[in-house]
C-alpha cells in the first residue's frame, strides 16, 4: 500500500493575497473550493466512512508565520498540460516561479514538474509522472 494523503494544512501570513493563487491553482490539481472563513481556505472533499478515496486542504492564517524551507508540498496530476496550467495560473496570482515546467530526468525520465512559490513563501509543486 502506498501512502494515501487525507487532508493537509497549510499556513500562510495572510489569506487575503493567499486566496487569489489557491483559488487559482486548487481547481487545477483536483479540488475545488468548499468553503472560507475568516481565518481559513478549505478544499477538496472530506473523507466519510462510505467513501473514503478524497483529499482535503486547509489553507490556515498564521499569527505568527515564519518562512520555513522546509514548507514543500508537492500535488500530483494526470496531465503534464494541467501542470503548465498550474504554473501559469500561479503567477498569474501572486505566486513567483521557482522551477518552469519541465522534465527533471533525475528523479525519472517521466517527472514532469513546476515550482511555484506562493505569497507567503510556501513552496508548491505540481508533478506529472506519465510518460
Amino acid at each position: 500500500m502506498s501512502l494515501q494523503i487525507d487532508h493537509i494544512s497549510l499556513s500562510v501570513a495572510r489569506l487575503s493575497s493567499a486566496a487569489p493563487f489557491y483559488d487559482a491553482i486548487m481547481p487545477i490539481l483536483g479540488a475545488q473550493k468548499v468553503g472560507q472563513s475568516a481565518d481559513a481556505l478549505r478544499y477538496g472533499i472530506r473523507n466519510t466512512p462510505a467513501d473514503y478515496a478524497h483529499s482535503y486542504v486547509t489553507i490556515f492564517e498564521a499569527k505568527n508565520f515564519t518562512i520555513s524551507h522546509a514548507n514543500h508540498w508537492c500535488f500530483r496530476v494526470d496531465q503534464r498540460e494541467k501542470v503548465d496550467a498550474f504554473h501559469a495560473q500561479g503567477i498569474d496570482n501572486g505566486g513567483r516561479d521557482a522551477g518552469k515546467p519541465g522534465l527533471r530526468a533525475e528523479y525519472h525520465e517521466g517527472y514532469y514538474a513546476a515550482f511555484l512559490i506562493d505569497p507567503s513563501g510556501n513552496k508548491i509543486e505540481a508533478v506529472c509522472h506519465s510518460l
